[in-house]
Parts: C-alpha cells; structure tokens; sequence
C-alpha cells in the first residue's frame, strides 16, 4: 500500500479536487483507494455523500486515529491512500507528512499562494519525505505563468509536477454530484490531465 499526502497551510488551493480525482483515477486502473479526510470541513466525505457507488472509499477522521485508519486500510486491501489534509494545522500536516510515501502540494499561480508554500515546503523537510508542488486551477491564458512558479517553489527546495491543473469546469462541478471529470467529461482536458498526473504519481510511488 502506499500513501499519498496532499498538504496545504493555505485554503482553497484545491486539495480536496485533486484528491478525489486521483482516488478515481486509480480505481480506473484498477486500484483499490482510499481517501481519508482529515478537514474538519469534510469536503471529501461530503463529496463521497453526493456519490453514486461505493469507491473509492471516504473516511472522514480525526488525525489523532490515522496511524489506526491506515493500518485498517491494509488490511481492507487498499492499494493506495490520499489523505486530504487540513489547512492551517501544522501538526495535522507533519502527522500526514509523516506517514506518506509522497507529499503533493496544490498551489494556485498567485503570490499569496506562492508564499504559503514555505511553511509546508519545511514540514515537507522535516518528515524527510519526497514533496512535489502541483501548480493547480492555472487559467488556459496563462501558460507563461509556469516557469515564473517554477522558479518560486525553487526557492524553497521544491520540485513543480511535470502536469499542471487548469482552470475548467469539469473540475468545478465534480463536487456537485459525486462525479469527477472523468466521468462527466472522460475525453475531456480535464480528464486528460488528471490521467497524466495519476500516471505520474504512479511513477513517482513505483506502483
């Protein structure tokens, strides 16, 4: 089994999308996955709600159980786990951090975003864990944007993702109805690249 982290001291930076895309995205391959949803805000959880069908599976928790969570997940024969971690908790994040294999970093392309990123880039550190910066929710009109980011996540010791998210509504509406973009939209952009980056997170995991 291995384990995804997806971490962020700033809201709003999409985790929760990214999350239930790639826990899609590996059921697709064939994967048993698991979410765990330690946001008090459940999004996840209230996502999986909306949901027709019984994968992936959703846990909403309270990081005090993950450790107990993760071993259940196991032994239920899950081969990959996303935790959607909470914003402005650090111990949640380090608690997270800690039990991954890969950290992901969901960052939109603005400045405040960009600089929320050091204070997760050094929890990153301090669990000594392979973290990688996904630029996410980027405008179509702003390819040029990419190298600029690339250049700021840098500065923090981080590497971005070789795919970037944009800006679609097949991503807005996946948390309407239980559905994703590959599912409302399979041969989508936005299906196309939630494919490239589970594919890449694949990679990354040696899966």
């Amino acid at each position: 089994m291995k384990t995804v982290a997806l971490l962020s001291q700033k809201g709003g930076t999409g985790k929760t999308t990214i999350c239930i895309h790639l826990a899609v995205a590996a059921e697709q391959a064939g994967r048993s996955s698991v979410v765990l949803d330690l946001d008090p805000q459940a999004s996840s959880a209230g996502w999986k709600d909306n949901r027709t069908g019984e994968v992936p599976v959703v846990v909403s928790l309270q990081f005090s159980r993950l450790t107990q969570t993760l071993d259940a997940s196991r032994k239920g024969g899950a081969e990959l786990v996303i935790i959607d971690s909470a914003p402005h908790s650090d111990q949640v994040a380090m608690t997270a951090a800690e039990v991954s294999d890969l950290i992901l970093i969901p960052c939109r392309a603005g400045i405040l975003d960009i600089r929320a990123i050091a204070t997760t880039a050094k929890l990153a550190k301090l669990a000594n864990k392979p973290a990688f910066v996904v630029l996410n929710a980027l405008s179509v009109q702003a390819g040029s944007m990419v190298d600029d980011v690339r250049e700021a996540v840098a500065v923090h010791g981080l590497e971005l993702a070789p795919v970037t998210l944009h800006q679609r509504v097949a991503f807005a509406h996946s948390l309407i109805d239980g559905r994703v973009a590959m599912e409302t939209d399979p041969k989508g952009k936005a299906a196309a690249e939630v494919a490239a980056l589970y594919r890449w997170v694949e990679k990354q995991l040696k899966m």
